[in-house]
């Protein structure tokens, strides 16, 4: 299959070196690592095992790529109004587009753009971040749950889950992406929130009571919301638990935002905080903390880097 990665951050790196490893035409749109990259190829540093593969396509521009079967998204969010200019030279008739991003409002974007019959969406549980360039560092973790924006035949989707699969990433599908966006987000607004918010790393942040308590609390407030979306099933407060315990297995771990946050970079605030807030706002669910969250966040950011 020849597959686009557009936004080679830590998420597309790893995703992507791991397809290519099995066989994949992956072509991956650079910026920073293009020199680095091109001249030296990509290193994975892995829990799984080290890897390097010597020979990778970078491109500094989509049009270079051309048409491809699939196009991975793990662009940032806060650059999605780039979005069109990126993806449209990579798309033909039957070009899939799966969106690894975080947050919610990614598929509709995309669908308005390309047309929904071609979106798919993920959720990736994933450790891992960027060293130095050409190199990625796979901290653990790496599911992806994938789902149809608009349910077709799925033929596709278990096409698209065996490549996954095939290289080694445990892979499943999904008949209901909502639900699975909401589940990231019970992890993902509390942590990546918290930890940009204080500078602490998910382990930091677990050891203290208060912040333990916390970090399910806010949990417990975005399954609430969640649950008046129309879910094929509810999410039961028990997963609030099983996610502290799935992070309390990942160590030293600094959430994207946190790195963002520390490197002066615009935050994933809209996709994470505030289009979840609108949703549960729409449905009757005030959800304070994440307000609260949201609030001293976007201070922090008009004030510019800790």
């Amino acid at each position: 299959m020849k597959i686009a990665i557009i936004g080679s951050g830590a998420l597309g790196l790893y995703y992507g070196a791991m397809l290519q490893r099995s066989g994949h035409e992956v072509h991956f749109l650079l910026r920073r690592d293009y020199e680095a990259i091109t001249s030296n190829g990509l290193t994975v540093h892995s829990v799984n095992g080290d890897f390097c593969l010597p020979v990778v396509s970078g491109h500094r521009t989509p049009d270079t790529i051309g048409p491809v079967e699939l196009v991975i998204v793990g662009l940032k969010t806060f650059a999605n109004n780039h979005l069109y200019d990126l993806v449209s030279p990579l798309v033909a008739t039957e070009t899939q587009i799966l969106t690894l991003q975080n947050g919610l409002g990614n598929e509709e974007l995309l669908a308005e753009l390309f047309g929904a019959e071609r979106i798919l969406g993920g959720v990736a549980f994933l450790c891992s971040n960027r060293g130095e360039s050409g190199h990625v560092h796979h901290l653990g973790g790496g599911r992806i749950i994938i789902g149809e924006y608009e349910q077709r035949d799925n033929v596709r989707l278990v096409q698209i889950v065996s490549a996954f699969s095939s290289a080694g990433i445990e892979c499943k599908a999904t008949g209901d992406l909502k639900k699975a966006r909401w589940e990231k987000l019970v992890w993902n607004i509390p942590f990546n929130g918290l930890c940009a918010l204080l500078q602490q790393s998910v382990d930091k942040l677990l050891k203290v009571n208060g912040c333990r308590k916390l970090v399910r609390d806010l949990m417990v407030e975005v399954i609430a919301a969640a649950n008046t979306q129309d879910l094929s099933q509810v999410i039961p407060e028990a997963y609030a638990d099983e996610m502290l315990e799935f992070s309390d297995g990942m160590g030293e771990y600094k959430p994207s935002m946190q790195i963002d946050r520390e490197e002066g970079r615009t935050l994933e605030i809209e996709a994470i905080l505030r289009v979840p807030l609108g949703y549960g706002r729409q449905h009757g669910v005030d959800m304070l903390r994440t307000e609260m969250l949201a609030v001293l966040l976007e201070q922090g950011f008009a004030a510019g880097p800790f």
